[in-house]
């Protein structure tokens, strides 16, 4: 089996990377307070602040003329249900996370006396479990990008690197020429909430990445400067939008006909490696999980499979 790596990405907490969109003035101000000590403490990605402002603004427009401290629990009540019903249940527990957030954080800041959100539940969700793909299937992926061609020899590195590591498809398009060390055979990655990780790369990968980088990457970048390990024909990184329209043409090519994403490989990752026994802790470590509850839905894939090898070698199976 072909082993494991990771990648960081990495912003000083200096102050926000983009300029701050143009807030309506009606808006409540404690929406950016917020943003801005929460970015502080915790150095989120700014897809995750840009939730957070989306969430409140919602809220703080539903609320006016009260303010965001003014509503108690009866008036969150009444917006969440407002709102749960056109929504998923996943998009209906980040918002109301969203909300916990900042009453915590005004509690703490003095602006209310009690948190109206002690007593929200938030929806009941049927449980999901991935749907890796197969050990051989994973193969015929990884062996789609045929030839010498320098794009060819990029994606190859590409995929496998993300089903050696398990990175997150925003990892992986995000790591620099700094952040990969093949002499160590490792990657370093910074993750969600600022959490870096280390991640070893397995053989596969890192001969990959040894063909890729000695001839495939030059010709890319044709002289130019970019810190990324895998640039596109304009010397820039590349996008997730682009390497998941990659990763479907590679799936068509390779016959797999169930839906595949990037997401997909980190899935495989997880699952085959539980599937070889790898304990459940050390595949946390490695997909960069903060809570171990996040990482057991992939017990439930393994279990099965350990199942079924029961049923075929056993002799009272």
């Amino acid at each position: 089996m072909r082993s494991p790596m990771i990648r960081p990405e990495i912003r000083p907490k200096t102050g926000p990377a983009t300029p701050r969109p143009q807030i309506d003035p009606q808006i409540d101000p404690q929406v950016d307070q917020f943003i801005d000590a929460v970015w502080l403490e915790d150095g989120l990605a700014e897809n995750s602040l840009a939730a957070y402002r989306s969430d409140l603004q919602d809220l703080a427009a539903w609320l006016r003329p009260r303010r965001l401290a003014e509503a108690d629990e009866q008036a969150l009540t009444a917006y969440l249900a407002a709102r749960h019903g056109s929504t998923r249940a996943s998009t209906a527990n980040r918002r109301l996370a969203s909300l916990r957030r900042f009453y915590r954080w005004a509690m703490r800041e003095g602006a209310i006396g009690s948190d109206p959100t002690l007593r929200l539940a938030g929806v009941r969700r049927a449980a999901r479990f991935p749907k890796p793909i197969s050990e051989a299937q994973v193969d015929t992926l990884l062996a789609a990008p045929q030839g010498e061609s320098p794009h060819a020899l990029r994606d190859r590195a590409m995929l496998e690197t993300l089903y050696a590591t398990g990175l997150r498809v925003s990892e992986l398009t995000a790591l620099r020429m700094v952040e990969l060390s093949l002499a160590d055979g490792l990657v370093r990655v910074v993750g969600k909430g600022s959490k870096e990780r280390v991640v070893p790369i397995g053989e596969a990968a890192r001969d990959a990445l040894r063909r890729y980088l000695k001839s495939g990457r030059p010709a890319l970048l044709r002289g130019r400067s970019c810190d990324a390990v895998f640039p596109t024909a304009r010397a820039a990184a590349m996008s997730r939008q682009m390497f998941w329209k990659l990763i479907r043409r590679y799936a068509h090519t390779a016959g797999i006909v169930a839906p595949l994403s990037p997401h997909g490989l980190r899935h495989a990752f997880a699952t085959h490696l539980l599937n070889h026994g790898a304990d459940l802790r050390v595949v946390q470590l490695l997909l960069g999980h903060a809570d171990i509850s996040t990482t057991q839905i992939y017990t439930h894939v393994a279990s099965q499979r350990l199942k079924e090898l029961h049923a075929r070698h056993h002799p009272r199976g």
